[in-house]
């Protein structure tokens, strides 16, 4: 039995929504929860400064060490490739796509601010092992149960919010958790451009503990944040759900009746299903479960994470000094944050389509550009001579550019729409599978980049950019528009979609008239 009850102001396809305000208690609860997505940024900005620190380097990656230091007419695409040194930056996404199965059950059982609670903790002890490790042992295991945090703050988070904020504004709310990856990218490449500086050549410690500032400040959020009323419904804790639900929508216990009645429904046929992950694979959350599975391997395949947590060592690679490709990456971290505040305030006023779209269709002409530029100046030796200070600025002018269409497209989007198309009774098994993948596809991609980059040489970006547009079909095609539908009442989408309806049965339509 599926969610999607409409009560009688309930309002997809075209009835009224719930009534409700963005009150300062939600608008508050949301930013807090969302940055969540501050840790989750944080690593991704650390892991590329410190692998182009050269005592970072020495003391953890000496033969990648070697060859940067003492053969300096070595290939530009393949001087960084070291299956340990990729190790250390994909091992957080494996352990990450693991915890997000066991955070399922915990945001069930026990509710989403306990999932974000220990997401932190944990996180917070990796950085701690990470700023203290004295071999690569205790690096990597660091970085494993930085992924543990990261497993368990994405799967909780987006959940979180998507409960929390009234339907008109849930796609704002929801991309400020995307915001907060995207600060914590900046934060992190602000950090590495200071701390390499830093003589002794320990700054990379400063780097790696300063992980735990962002995991602190979760895990006091998470700790005095209340829980959404969802998940109070789902507890049994049905009079403190109505009070919460009438404290955030900031309206009269009249006027939250439909929304509130809508949540208890879906709670009792959410109660009904013993075996959600058994239930993901019913045709009719076929959609959904398409949606959870190709929306965060697509977002993963637009190649951003390559330019996000190699930034440094990409830079590096081209030609630019040290500081020069930390400085540069500041300035795509910048970018990054400065672009997600299109999809912050046009998500919900243009909805999820158009922006999926537009972004596609500018990565996709700017990563050729890219390809394009390296190609004319390495081609594929890999041999550099000498790069003009006029080409090094339009190669980060176009990298720029591209990190920009996805800022406002697949960065937010990618976690806002599986967060917001799942009905209550699958939607902790189904939140995990995103994460999963997500995880799955960010761990295979740092696993090969730097291997792809020796093989394939600018030809890893065409690479990427046919994905890009593979995947901006898919959405002109398949997604349809979820801007405005009460999260409850998600179904009707679905139905009236070309090609999904054939999957919604028919007896659908006679529950929702049931529920009037």
């Amino acid at each position: 039995m599926g969610g999607g009850f409409m009560g009688p102001k309930g309002g997809g396809g075209g009835g009224v929504g719930y009534p409700g305000k963005l009150t300062r208690s939600v608008l508050i609860s949301c930013v807090l929860g969302a940055m969540g997505g501050l840790i989750f940024g944080y690593d991704i900005g650390i892991s590329g400064g410190v692998t182009s620190m050269p005592t970072f380097l020495e003391k953890f990656f000496p033969s990648v060490y070697r060859k940067e230091e003492s053969d300096k007419s070595t290939n530009q695409y393949c001087k960084f490739d070291s299956q340990i040194l990729t190790l250390f930056t994909s091992s957080l996404y494996l352990a990450a796509l693991a915890s997000s199965l066991v955070a399922s059950y915990a945001t069930r059982r026990f509710g989403r601010r306990i999932s974000m609670l220990v997401g932190g903790l944990v996180f917070m002890v990796g950085a701690i092992l990470n700023a203290s490790a004295v071999n690569i042992f205790m690096l990597i295991f660091g970085r494993i149960l930085l992924g543990f945090g990261v497993g368990f703050s994405a799967q909780s988070v987006p959940i979180y919010v998507s409960e929390m904020a009234p339907y008109k504004h849930r796609g704002a709310l929801n991309n400020v958790f995307q915001l907060s990856i995207t600060i914590g990218i900046l934060i992190a490449n602000i950090v590495n451009y200071f701390t390499a500086k830093i003589e002794g050549g320990w700054g990379w410690r400063v780097s790696l503990g300063g992980a735990a500032v962002p995991a602190i400040f979760i895990s006091i959020v998470a700790w005095i944040l209340p829980n959404t009323p969802n998940s109070m419904i789902e507890k049994g804790e049905l009079q403190q759900a109505r009070d919460m639900l009438r404290r955030i929508r900031g309206v009269s216990d009249g006027e939250i009746e439909a929304e509130y009645n809508d949540l208890v429904a879906a709670s009792e046929a959410s109660k009904q299903v013993q075996h959600p992950w058994k239930n993901l694979r019913l045709r009719e959350y076929r959609p959904q479960l398409v949606m959870s599975v190709l929306i965060p391997a697509l977002q993963q395949l637009t190649g951003i994470n390559v330019v996000m947590f190699y930034a440094p060592v990409l830079f590096q690679s081209l030609g630019f000094g040290n500081n020069a490709s930390l400085f540069s990456a500041v300035i795509t971290g910048l970018i990054n944050v400065i672009a997600t505040f299109v999809a912050v305030f046009g998500t919900d006023k243009w909805g999820r389509r158009k922006l999926f779209i537009e972004g596609g269709i500018q990565m996709f002409i700017f990563q050729v550009a890219v390809a394009i530029l390296i190609a004319l100046k390495f081609g594929t030796s890999g041999k550099l001579t000498e790069l003009p200070e006029w080409y090094s600025i339009l190669v980060v002018m176009c990298i720029c550019i591209y990190v920009s269409a996805f800022a406002w497209s697949w960065g937010p989007l990618g976690w806002l729409v599986p967060s917001e198309i799942f009905p209550l009774e699958i939607r902790s098994a189904a939140q995990s599978i995103t994460v999963s993948v997500n995880m799955f596809f960010t761990f295979g991609v740092a696993e090969v980049f730097l291997s792809m980059l020796c093989g394939l040489k600018y030809g890893l970006f065409i690479f990427f950019s046919a994905f890009v547009a593979i995947m901006t079909v898919f959405i002109y095609f398949f997604l349809p528009e979820t801007k405005g539908i009460p999260i409850e009442e998600m179904r009707v989408v679905w139905k009236s979609h070309w090609y999904w309806k054939r999957f919604i049965p028919h007896h659908d339509q006679q529950v929702n008239a049931n529920s009037v």
